[in-house]
């Protein structure tokens, strides 16, 4: 689930593409007699796997290093030394083999060629990066991806050719049949896409996948998984098991088995995290017997599987906490240390043929989605390479290794229930906001201006209007009207103290506003969660609804049931609340659009009610 979508300006031209296309030199055949589960590779057709699949440690390579998002990743210059620099790294830590994930001269042919030039002792399984087009209206669009994929394989026959002594295997293709697929690729498309390469090149093909896909949960009942299994010579799967406690498949009706990751059971904390990394890995074990399993049904029991792509987050980039239980560097290192014990045993037993850590170097570009690797961006090596080559002189990176220092699951303990009927968070009665809270205003730029207190005006039941004060937003033009503006109360502690409003479940918020806002307005709560990750609840309201009004002149009286909260997100957990109360128009979520003139918005009492 770790894309790297490459978008790659043509080296060959298109009449060149189309004659390596029509002419197949030194490959051909294809796969598809395999039907009858035949007991030889030779006899299926299947071109045999190479051994340093099994015998050698295998990682997937990037050498992006400076840019910090997608769109600056094209622009990055990458030298000869840096690739050097890291293949000097891979070899040092015992990486006999790399996968890359295009054909492109700028990583592929720039590394290939190094590890020729320098005579490394590293193969290369090689990547065919392909787009979607069947999914663009614009016919131009389309015409554009094709011709930029007949491109890029072009690029990936010639490279198989040219190094055939480094390139042992090609894989052509992403995560484009899986149904969460950023790039979806009909079977039959990807199916002909691998013929085009495999019809020209001597190496065995396959195409990298979701563990999912392979054990037969194509997209719809549309996609048709033999269409491109009769098109490769060996499987390969990717599983992610800290991906699978963010991606509940009860949650989203995924058939797909979860895993008990808390571990709760083990009463003895100082064992927990032992016990949830031996989990991970027979969740990666499960997934390959689910892809090995429908193989096998479906008359493929020759076809090998290699796990294409497996890791462990060494830290948590998101800003969520989201992985506050799991990520660590010494949870990496548990669980590549369980993943090499499992290939080790593979060699004579059952297992995968091969195994592909996911990655060897960290990605800023990747953003949410970095920190993976065996080594951090600035090359230096985390706890599960330093165990590779206690010897090695490279830089390490700071930080416990030992499994004592390892992440477990704790759950969360709420405080003490709100045993009060109503939760203030402003009114006259209250000097300030309450005790231990903040209000946050956020947009992009100065968004508006918030006046607290705000004199001359209140809301006639406020319940003790001993001032005319009230809480003023206005001038909602500024510097970036793109997005939107938002206000929010939370905790004004580091880290956020939570709120148990559990006794207010049968209960509603409140507040009194007056304006002449055109549009709905976003009222949220959010709370934290047994996973770590913040939940948020919104509830659009709009004229007429729980009793909001927009006339300019009045105040109005708005009363949201909790209930309405729970429905908007059953995730919310009104145990552990954060936000208390936010109050915001995204134009994305409300439809609305930032124009000039946008009347002042005054708000007042504002609780929470049993």
């Amino acid at each position: 689930m770790h894309r790297n979508p490459i978008y790659v300006s043509s080296a060959l031209s298109l009449s060149l593409v189309a004659a390596l296309v029509v002419s197949a030199c030194g490959g051909g055949g294809t796969t598809s007699d395999q039907s009858n589960a035949p007991t030889s590779a030779t006899s299926s057709g299947l071109r045999a796997l190479p051994s340093v699949f099994t015998t050698t440690k295998a990682v997937a390579y990037s050498p992006y290093r400076t840019a910090t998002k997608e769109s600056e990743r094209a622009a990055e210059v990458i030298t000869d030394a840096q690739v050097k620099q890291d293949l000097d790294l891979l070899v040092s830590a015992g990486i006999g083999l790399i996968r890359l994930f295009d054909s492109s001269d700028k990583v592929a042919l720039r590394t290939l060629r190094l590890i020729r030039d320098n005579a490394m002792p590293i193969k290369v399984m090689l990547g065919v990066y392909v787009n979607s087009y069947e999914y663009a209206t614009d016919p131009v669009v389309r015409a554009s991806i094709q011709a930029a994929n007949q491109d890029e394989m072009a690029r990936g026959v010639t490279l198989a050719k040219t190094y055939a002594n480094e390139v042992v295997a090609v894989s052509v293709g992403n995560e484009t049949m899986v149904s969460w697929s950023f790039h979806p690729i009909s079977t039959i498309a990807m199916a002909g896409y691998i013929k085009t390469v495999r019809d020209q090149v001597a190496q065995p093909v396959t195409t990298d996948d979701n563990y999912a896909f392979y054990a037969g949960y194509a997209r719809n009942a549309a996609e048709q998984a033999a269409d491109v299994f009769s098109q490769i010579d060996f499987a390969t799967i990717h599983t992610y098991p800290i991906e699978d406690v963010q991606h509940s498949n009860t949650a989203d009706s995924n058939p797909l088995p979860d895993w008990d990751w808390q571990q709760l059971a083990v009463t003895d904390v100082t064992k927990r995290a032992a016990a949830m990394m031996d989990a991970a890995i027979g969740k990666t074990q499960s997934d390959y017997a689910l892809a090995r399993s429908y193989l096998d049904k479906n008359g493929r029991a020759n076809l090998p599987i290699v796990i294409g792509e497996t890791g462990w987050r060494a830290a948590d980039p998101s800003g969520t906490g989201l992985y506050k239980y799991l990520a660590s560097p010494a949870n990496q290192k548990m669980y590549y240390n369980r993943l090499l014990d499992w290939a080790l045993a593979s060699r004579t037993g059952n297992g995968p043929k091969g195994i592909v850590y996911f990655e060897a170097f960290d990605e800023p570009w990747k953003g949410t989605d970095n920190n993976w690797g065996l080594f951090n961006v600035n090359r230096e090596a985390r706890c599960a390479a330093q165990a590779l080559n206690p010897a090695a002189t490279w830089s390490k990176e700071s930080g416990a290794c030992a499994e004592t220092a390892a992440l477990y699951f704790a759950p969360p303990v709420p405080n003490a229930a709100v045993a009060t009927a109503t939760l203030d968070i402003f009114s006259q009665s209250v000097t300030g906001w309450p005790t231990g809270m903040r209000a946050d205003a956020f947009g992009k730029g100065v968004p508006y201006t918030l006046a607290y207190p705000a004199s001359g005006d209140h809301a006639p039941n406020d319940s003790a209007p001993i001032s005319n004060s009230y809480i003023s937003l206005k001038d909602f033009l500024a510097q970036d009207n793109s997005y939107g503006w938002g206000l929010l109360w939370q905790s004004d502690a580091k880290p956020a103290v939570t709120a148990n409003m559990s006794n207010f479940a049968n209960g509603s918020v409140h507040f009194s506003i007056k304006t002449g806002y055109v549009g709905a307005l976003r009222i949220a709560i959010s709370s934290d969660t047994v996973l770590g990750a913040g939940a948020e609840a919104v509830v659009l309201v709009s004229n007429g609804n729980y009793g909001y009004c927009n006339t300019g002149t009045t105040w109005c009286d708005v009363s949201i049931p909790v209930s309405a909260f729970l429905a908007a997100n059953p995730k919310l957990d009104l145990s552990l609340v954060l936000t208390r109360f936010s109050v915001s128009d995204i134009w994305t979520a409300t439809g609305n659009v930032a124009r000039s003139g946008m009347p002042e918005i005054r708000l007042d009492n504002i609780y929470w009610k049993k």
